[in-house]
């Protein structure tokens, strides 16, 4: 499980693959079921709690197709009103504290890694992709590659500076990609 606070709230995200939509066996009870529709079972299902004062506000639970993802420091991000999470091969945009759904939006074909906010956008490190959104999850423009963007050893793949993007293939091809989308030679 993994906590976030924000100056009013603590949210509280985990891994919840036992619940399933309908069943009068789940361990845990949600307010919203943000789930895709599909009649496969999701590599990633993600229960979302927030709590003010250790007083549960409203509850979750999102799942999505494609590759499994894990919550970590940079698959989610929080701002003051809205809570941004990789799930597979989706964003979704839940708002802070009702947890109402606000987008989603399919950033790769496989998974997303990581996502990190530049200017009033964000950059996706996908498997397939490299994504970037508007505040709106509007798809600004999409880069893929030669392989997936991943190395063997999963270190430095991914780098943003201030000027570039710099992904790394499963092959070790490096890739300059401009705020724009452009590749950089």
């Amino acid at each position: 499980m993994t906590h976030y606070t924000t100056d009013k709230y603590r949210i509280d995200i985990y891994d919840d693959q036992t619940f399933t939509e309908g069943s009068a066996d789940n361990v845990n009870v949600y307010d919203f079921v943000y789930f895709d529709k599909s009649e496969y079972h999701f590599p990633s299902v993600y229960g979302i709690k927030i709590f003010q004062d250790d007083t549960l506000i409203k509850s979750a639970v999102i799942g999505s197709n494609g590759g499994g993802t894990a919550i970590h420091d940079t698959s989610t991000i929080i701002e003051n009103d809205r809570l941004l999470v990789c799930c597979s091969d989706t964003i979704l945009c839940l708002s802070i504290p009702d947890l109402t759904l606000l987008w989603r939006t399919q950033a790769d074909h496989a998974t997303c890694f990581e996502i990190y906010k530049y200017q009033d956008s964000y950059i996706i490190h996908g498997e397939l992709e490299i994504s970037r959104l508007d505040k709106d999850g509007k798809i600004l423009w999409q880069q893929s590659g030669a392989d997936i963007f991943t190395t063997l050893d999963g270190k430095d793949s991914f780098v943003i500076t201030d000027n570039y993007i710099l992904a790394t293939d499963r092959e070790n091809r490096k890739y300059k990609i401009d705020f724009n989308g452009q590749t950089i030679l």
